[in-house]
Formats: C-alpha cells, structure tokens, sequence
C-alpha cells in the first residue's frame, strides 16, 4: 500500500488539518439487513461487514486519525441465535489473524474494549496475540469494541474507583470526571470527536455514553458493507463544516 503523508490526506478532504477529527467512533450496522436485501443468511451480511473494516481503518490510518473505534459486538448481542455468534466469533479470529500484518505495516495499535469474561479462548489468544504485537505502534489506535456494553463500562469504572477508596489511595470529594475519565476502558485516548451510524438507526445503542457527551453525531442510510472510503470522507466533511460550541458561544 503507498505511503501518503497525513496532510496530503487531509487537503484531498478539501478542509484544513485541524478540522480532522482525532477520534471517531463507529456503529456499524446493518449487516443483516444487506444480506436479506440479497437473498442470502445474515451471516453473509457480517462476513461482508468484516471485509469492509480494512478499508475504513486504512483510510483514517492514512488520513492521520488518533482513534478509531469500532461497535462490533455488544453484551446485548449473546440474546442473538448460537449459530450467529459461532459465526461472529469465528469472523473476530479471522480477522484478527487475517489483518495482523496490515496493522503492523500501518503502525496501528490495537485494543480490546469490553469485557474479557465470556469471550472464546481462541478470540482473547488472538486478541492478546494482536495487542501484544501492535503495543509499541505509534499511529492510530484502533478500539474494537468487542462485548461492550458502556452501561457496563461504567460499572467497572465506578467500582474501580470504590476500590481506591477502599484502599485509601482518593478520598470521595476528590472524585470528578478526570477520576472516571482514568477509569474507563478508554483511558487515555480523546473523546470521539464525531459518531457515526449507519443504516439509519436512530439510537446511541449503549455505545460510549460518557466519552460522547459533545460528539458530533451523523447518520446515514448506508448500510456498512457499503459504507466504504468515500462515505467516511462525506461524513469527515460533514463534521468539519460544523461549529462546535461545547456548551458556549462563539
């Protein structure tokens, strides 16, 4: 794959650099919806979503993006049929194996989002295998948010911090939103500056409910199969035309 400099990316964008987003964050769906459309199982539909993900991460690798986080697979998605999650799972080690050079040769750094319980051994090998490798990169971070549930992110960070107050390492009044900010799987990367979702679903989906407190949300009908370089550069234009007051005026 050629190697473009960020700002070379950024000016085919037609915006200026510090108009880029360092940390976008994605729902993906709409899998199955582009396999029924097709006449096919929805299994073909993530299988097509998971070939999608190389060109969407290259792309904000290439654009210089800092983070990159990806909905993949939600606590609430276990209610699906067996047969699915075998699928999904096998696709998640797949892919890990598959992508592995391709993260290398990007200097992307990856990590797990969500809880290590419940996963198969053979996904947190080759997650484990794949983070290790990857530790030291200092491109984008790539977020795979895999069992993820930020309802339950917050739960883990609230009982982190009882923890260290059981422990006498803070004090209750010393508490506030760097404290849980430190706390989160999230640790130390930016908050998402723009959220996107495809197929058109209208709902945050217990994804990131504290770090997206001032993000920039867009929609599109697109389904993710389809959601490919050129729709991420509309939805990057989209959100670089937007004023963002935080609260203030300007």
């Amino acid at each position: 794959m050629p190697t473009v400099e960020p700002l070379d990316c950024v000016a085919e964008l037609g915006i200026p650099a510090e108009r880029l987003p360092r940390h976008i964050a994605i729902i993906m769906d709409g899998n199955g919806r582009w396999a029924r459309q097709r006449g096919m199982e929805r299994v073909r539909g993530h299988e097509a979503g998971a070939q999608n993900v190389r060109e969407i991460v290259t792309q904000c690798a290439r654009l210089g993006v800092e983070a990159l986080t990806l909905y993949s697979f939600s606590t609430e998605n276990w209610r699906r049929p067996i047969d699915e999650i075998t699928r999904l799972m096998s696709l998640y080690v797949e892919y890990l194996i598959k992508e592995r050079e391709e993260i290398m040769d990007n200097d992307v750094r990856l990590v797990q989002l969500g809880r290590r319980e419940g996963l198969p051994d053979e996904v947190l090998r080759e997650l484990d295998e794949t983070a290790r490798l990857s530790a030291n990169n200092k491109g984008m971070t790539l977020c795979l948010a895999l069992n993820y549930s930020s309802r339950v992110e917050i739960v883990d960070a609230v009982r982190s911090i009882a923890e260290r107050v059981r422990a006498g390492e803070v004090t209750p009044d010393q508490i506030d939103d760097t404290t849980i900010d430190a706390s989160l799987y999230t640790a130390g990367l930016p908050d998402p500056d723009l959220l996107v979702r495809t197929a058109g679903e209208m709902r945050i989906s217990n994804f990131l409910l504290w770090q997206i407190s001032y993000a920039e949300l867009y929609v599109t009908e697109t389904l993710w199969p389809d959601f490919h370089r050129e729709h991420l550069n509309d939805a990057i234009r989209a959100y670089a035309a937007r004023e963002r007051r935080f609260g203030g005026l300007k």
